[in-house]
Formats: structure tokens, sequence, C-alpha cells
């Protein structure tokens, strides 16, 4: 499968940067790298609009200058590029995430191995590094675990690493699944089953822990079957959304009588608990 990387230019960069990867997000774009002057996106070849694209609201504003140039990255190429791109990171100072040709981290509590893939979920981004902050600090010994819309599997990882009894991890990306399988297998993991579909797969099936990081408009379509699957007493956790977004999120998930519990911001992205 090829992918278009578009790189952009944009005037401020912040928060220009963080706007506009969120509005990619919502048209099909998977990947996102920060550079100095703006921004790389990556989107499947065959997905790529460039009318969706150049009526983003934010390539139409009077406060952003943004200009913008695109090519085609071959299936072959993609491990060169993001072997220049991803560059390790550490979580709150508990949590390392690497690549398998980085160094083994020495102080972490808790350490994942990303190969560079184009799934989204290097934990360099704000809405992965969030929601890896809130699992640190919860119990996950024994639960029951849905990854929904899992891309690399981070999060399913982090889940296993933290004694999670089983984990179920759904993507409805080709490319995210198999990319979870690697990345699963790299970290020797044995109970994380990972599925190709979407939230048809949840029928039937009861989670104590929903980990759910994806754009804000799929959250809210989705909001209903997450419920459903929730059991009594659990933890919903979402990200991939703006703090300016949580009064609209919270009026949905109130339908529900899913309970407020907290919420976290970096850089303007939000990652919020609810219980159930």
């Amino acid at each position: 499968m090829n992918y278009i990387e578009i790189t952009f230019e944009i005037s401020p960069v912040n928060p220009g940067v963080e706007i506009l990867s969120a509005q990619l997000s919502e048209i099909d774009f998977e990947s996102f790298v920060e550079t100095d002057d703006g921004l790389l996106a990556y989107i499947p070849e065959e997905k790529y609009e460039e009318k969706k694209l150049k009526d983003l609201q934010l390539l139409n504003s009077d406060e952003f200058r943004i200009s913008y140039n695109s090519k085609i990255i071959k299936n072959q190429n993609w491990n060169k590029l993001w072997e220049s791109n991803f560059k390790p990171i550490i979580i709150a100072e508990r949590c390392g995430v690497r690549a398998s040709f980085h160094p083994e981290f020495k102080n972490t509590e808790q350490e994942i191995i990303i190969n560079p893939q184009m799934s989204f979920g290097t934990a360099h981004h704000e809405t992965t590094a969030m929601m890896i902050e809130l699992m640190l600090d919860m119990k996950f010994k024994g639960k029951s675990v849905l990854d929904f819309g899992c891309g690399t599997s981070v999060l399913s990882i982090l889940a296993a690493k933290l004694g999670a009894e089983n984990i179920t991890a759904v993507d409805n990306d080709e490319w995210a699944y198999e990319n979870s399988l690697e990345n699963i297998k790299l970290n020797n993991i044995e109970n994380i089953n990972v599925f190709y579909g979407d939230s048809q797969i949840l029928k039937n099936k009861k989670f104590n822990i929903i980990i759910a990081n994806i754009n804000r408009n799929i959250l809210i379509k989705s909001i209903s079957d997450l419920n459903s699957s929730l059991s009594e007493n659990g933890m919903l956790m979402m990200s991939g959304f703006y703090e300016d977004d949580i009064k609209k999120i919270r009026k949905e998930t109130e339908k529900f009588n899913l309970k407020f519990v907290d919420f976290i911001v970096k850089n303007k992205w939000a990652a919020i608990r609810l219980e159930k």
C-alpha cells in the first residue's frame, strides 16, 4: 500500500500544528510527524481527496499562513522513513517507548518496543502520551481490557505489562492490524487478541477497562457501543480530542449515565476518564 506524504509549513507553528493534525485526522490522515516549520502528514493513497484537504477550516483561516506540497511514498520505503523520524521517548519519567533498533532504557518502570510503521500510536503525540500517563496510575491486574482503535497496540502492550488478564485490540485499518501483531510479538506478550474490524466485533463482550484513543467524531459515534461493552463499575478512558471538546464528549456520555471521573490536558489535547 502506498501513502501520500504532505509537507505543511505553518505560521504560527503553535497552535497551528495541533489544530491541523486534529482536522486532518477527521479526513482519514493516519500519522503525523511535527517539524520545525510545521507538519508531515500521511494518508493511504486511495483515501486521499485534495478537495477535502482544501476545504479544511484551518487552511481557509485568516489566523494562519499554510502552504503544502505532496508526494507518493512507496510501501517499501516506510521503514527507512520512520527509522529516520522515530525517536525514543519517556512518558511521566516512568514508561519508555522505543523502536527495536534503539538501546534499552535504563531506569524506567516499563519499556515498550514499537517498530516504526505507519500505525498511529508511537507515544510522541500528546493523546497517546496522556493515555499512558493515566494508565500508569490505574490498577490493571486481573482486568479485562479493550483497546478500541488500537493503532500500534502500544496501549494494549502497556495494559499487559501492568497486569491485565486479557486484552482485546481492535482496529479497522489493515496496516494497524499487521503492525499490532508485530509489536505484540516484539514485546513477548501472549494475552492480547488483535482483530481487524470495527465495533461489530464487540457484540456480547464485556470489559473492565476500555481504552479509546481515536478522533472526536468516531468517539462520539462509538460511545453507545463502548458503553454496551463496559462492565458495571468499569472504566472508560478516551482521548483524541481537544480540551474544548470535553463539554461535547461529556454531553454524549451523560446519555448513558457514564460518570465523569477526571481529565488531563497537554498542549490543548485532552484525555478523559469515565466510570459506569
